[in-house]
């Protein structure tokens, strides 16, 4: 069965850092991007991160950009966030998830797997 398992969230002041990884299993998604999305309570879930199969191209939410970084390891089927100089909005349920598209990477709908999340908490 294809899973995509999140993990390393948890809880960090203001200012910290976390890295999140997220494992993919039952298939080699060859030719995916990959992305991270997050969801905040009474909040719809929102774009924040997004890398191609080779990795050369990249996409960030504004809110995100220059603090956050995403990366991938094909050969171990496994995609990164590492989260630095975080923010009390940055607090909610983040989730990774992968597409066959090679365009519109930023775009909730190009995804048909998904995780399901993992928390991330960032007190002031």
């Amino acid at each position: 069965q294809v899973q995509l398992v999140e993990s390393g969230g948890g809880v960090v002041q203001a200012g910290g850092f976390l890295r999140l990884s997220c494992a993919a299993s039952g298939r080699t998604f060859s030719g995916y991007i990959m992305g991270w999305f997050r969801q905040a309570p009474g909040k719809e879930r929102e774009f924040v991160a997004a890398i191609n199969w080779s990795g050369a191209s990249t996409r960030y939410a504004d809110s995100v950009k220059g603090r956050f970084t995403i990366s991938r390891d094909n050969a171990k089927n496994t995609v990164y966030l590492q989260m630095n100089s975080l923010k009390p909005e940055d607090t909610g349920v983040y989730y990774c998830a992968a597409g066959p598209a090679a365009r519109h990477m930023t775009v909730i709908g190009r995804y048909d797997y998904w995780g399901q999340g993992t928390q991330v908490t960032v007190s002031s």
